[in-house]
């Protein structure tokens, strides 16, 4: 080799060196990886809604991210390891007087259809959005300001301090970006019917009631998915789960409880995986608001109700303990949680308490409304309240129905409502407490002062204590009467290499579906 001929290879390797150092500069980081394989099936507790194919319909619960992680992408999201972690916005900067925030767009995403993921996009998700807080949003927002096709910038009319979690988290899907112009072509029923997106997997068909069937998007930015196909499939029974499991008709299977855990976990080649996501349940009692002389308007008897209720039993018998027992409506794992007296049962004072209020045979308390994949836990509740007086009838609804009816208000008697959408306590208040709130049947002039006050207050100690206090009086006041923070149980079969179960904190679903993987053949 001449030394000229040494010299010029040296150039060339120092040039293509400070090239890819230089500033600014977008290196590809999405390795090389096999064209995507083989079929993963879910056994979904559930069935599928098209309104959860759309982020713009996001309501207050964690059920529609099983879906939109797959479909769509957001500017943030959780991610394994990151609760808030980059994804179509590559970064983005908060203003000192904390009235306007400033995303940077990752360049070259593209949505399904092969249109570029744009600021307009971005704005046009946001002022389209009409899910789970979109009421507080908009109130909040001065504009949406697109400052270049990779810049957008929020402007707030006063300093707001939960902006990231309401859009970086699960908390709401305010921040899943659709695509403009495609939306703007099909409608919004349109858009149900086939949704495109910007996530890792496409849609290829559903069929009401029955499957969802997705395929890999291998220009998705961030990995080419290992998988294929995904097949979602609406199975009710809980039982039927378990054996689609067992046969290998199913890889994964959602919601297996009681004996059928206790099976799964002693079957070989399954495997059972709880999961914690921040999912609390507990019962409302509407009429404390709409009928002063209804029985529940006596917070001695809304206080009996709590005192029927043999928490640890239930969570026993059907979550095999994993579940937590707790006194809120509020995950212990969230930001201004304050940890209310756990609440213990007591037949013998829940008839004391009725008595008291002017019950002593008890009285008929009409229905109680549940969603229909709970309703074993609902059993469990009906019967205690049964058991000490409190005559009522088991109302399961199918999840899409029971979210619909209880957003509309239309739910009366009892309603065990839940909650798994991540957040804080100030965003699970806003669905469920504050005025106006999207699931809010009621609340109090007291409590409503002290939200307002919460909302614009930028020092976190002095939110702390407003929150905290807020809180106190949801106890005090006995308008609810929380249960658990639920074990999800869930299990897999003997193909699945990475089930994406427990990969995202708190998250109760597989995801992200890139991450998943088959056993190697």
């Amino acid at each position: 080799m001449t030394e000229r001929v040494l010299l010029r290879r040296v150039f060339i390797s120092s040039l293509i060196l400070v090239v890819l150092l230089l500033p600014g500069l977008v290196v590809p980081t999405k390795a090389r990886s096999e064209p995507p394989a083989g079929q993963l099936t879910w056994a979904v507790h559930v069935s599928l809604a098209p309104s959860w194919f759309d982020p713009a319909e996001t309501t207050g619960i964690i059920t529609p991210f099983m879906l939109l992680y797959a479909l769509h992408d957001a500017l943030v999201k959780p991610m394994p390891g990151n609760p808030m972690a980059p994804s179509l916005a590559e970064s983005w900067t908060t203003s000192p007087d904390g009235l306007s925030h400033e995303f940077v767009l990752r360049r070259g995403v593209k949505f399904h259809n092969g249109d570029p993921v744009t600021a307009e996009d971005v704005k046009f998700s946001m002022e389209r959005y009409r899910g789970a807080a979109s009421g507080p949003f908009k109130a909040r927002v001065a504009s949406i300001d697109v400052l270049d096709p990779y810049r957008v910038r929020f402007r707030f009319k006063h300093p707001w301090p939960d902006f990231m979690t309401f859009y970086g988290t699960m908390a709401t899907g305010a921040g899943w970006i659709v695509p403009k112009k495609y939306v703007e072509k099909v409608g919004d029923d349109g858009f149900k019917r086939a949704p495109v997106g910007a996530g890792p997997y496409k849609f290829v068909s559903f069929t009401p009631g029955i499957e969802l069937v997705l395929e890999a998007n291998e220009q998705y930015w961030r990995k080419t998915p290992s998988v294929k196909r995904l097949v979602f499939k609406s199975i009710p029974d809980e039982s039927t789960r378990l054996a689609m499991l067992k046969r290998g008709e199913a890889d994964i299977a959602y919601s297996i409880r009681g004996a059928l855990a206790e099976e799964l976990k002693r079957t070989p080649g399954l495997t059972l995986k709880p999961n914690y996501p921040p999912g609390t349940f507990w019962l409302v009692f509407p009429e404390q608001w709409t009928d002063s002389k209804s029985p529940w308007a006596d917070k001695r008897v809304r206080l009996a109700a709590s005192y029927a209720i043999d928490r640890p039993a239930i969570n026993r018998a059907e979550t095999l303990g994993f579940s937590r027992i707790t006194g809120s409506m509020i995950p212990h794992t969230f930001e201004s949680y304050w940890p209310a007296p756990i609440p213990v049962y007591d037949a013998k004072k829940a008839r004391q308490l009725l008595t008291e209020a002017g019950y002593p045979n008890g009285f008929d308390a009409g229905e109680y409304f549940c969603d229909a994949s709970y309703a074993n836990l609902g059993e469990g509740v009906v019967n205690y309240l049964q058991a000490v007086g409190i005559r009522v009838q088991l109302r399961p609804l199918e999840r899409a129905a029971f979210i619909l009816q209880n957003s509309q208000k239309k739910l009366k008697n009892i309603i065990q409502t839940a909650s798994g959408a991540f957040g804080n306590a100030a965003t699970r208040l806003d669905a469920f407490i504050a005025a106006g709130g999207t699931f809010t049947y009621g609340t109090y002039p007291d409590i409503e002062g002290l939200i307002a006050e919460q909302a614009s207050e930028m020092d976190p100690k002095k939110r702390d204590v407003v929150l905290h206090r807020i809180q106190q009086l949801i106890h005090e006041k006995a308008m609810i009467a929380p249960i658990w923070e639920l074990a999800f149980i869930n299990g897999h079969g003997p193909r699945v290499a990475e089930s994406g179960l427990t990969l995202i904190t708190s998250h109760a679903y597989s995801s992200p579906y890139e991450d998943l993987k088959l056993v190697a053949r």
